[in-house]
């Protein structure tokens, strides 16, 4: 092989490796029997997520995943495969599933989640998750419901000691009128 060449691979694998290693997720797929149109609409739904979906000859990403040590994720590169790559971990896997319940032609097969490869199984229950925002505002949730507890708790005292005090203040207001 001339030497261009094989520089020029070295040079794809080592940015698919980098791809690898600087996501927080990489999801494979196959895409086989999409049309045009589909994959365009499925790019489009990943771009929102920030998420760079790519397309890369098998052998180039075999190399890449044994260069970075994930040499099992080597038996779901078979056919016509996609990988999107991420820095959120649940962003390709919630994005892809959507579209794959919507077209049956998509098929989720394998990917490496914070460093670890993981199966179909594994990606669906991450497609199951919220995005980064979605957790937040639950984790915000879960801190403020002691406080707001707390604040209601006082309110109904500060209300009772209220009640209870206007109760006493129209008792005395007879008195005074009379004497």
């Amino acid at each position: 092989m001339n030497q261009a060449v094989l520089n020029e691979k070295e040079a794809l694998v080592s940015l698919i490796s980098e791809q690898i290693k600087n996501s927080s997720s990489s999801v494979v797929v196959e895409y086989r029997g999409l049309s045009v149109a589909e994959v365009t609409e499925l790019r489009r739904n990943l771009r929102k997520e920030n998420v760079e979906f790519k397309v890369y000859k098998n052998s180039m990403v075999e190399r890449a995943v044994d260069a970075c040590g994930y040499g099992e994720l080597k038996e779901a590169l078979k056919g016509p495969n996609a990988i999107a790559f991420s820095k959120d971990a649940t962003a390709p896997a919630r994005v892809l599933a959507e579209f794959a319940k919507k077209h049956e032609h998509l098929v989720l097969k394998s990917g490496i989640v914070e460093g670890k490869v993981v199966d179909i199984n594994t990606i669906k229950e991450l497609a199951s998750l919220p995005n980064r925002e979605g957790m937040l505002s639950m984790l915000l949730s879960c801190l403020q419901s002691p406080v707001r507890s707390f604040a209601c708790a006082v309110k109904a005292v500060a209300d009772k000691k209220g009640e209870g005090e206007t109760a006493t203040n129209e008792e005395a207001a007879p008195e005074a009128a009379a004497e």
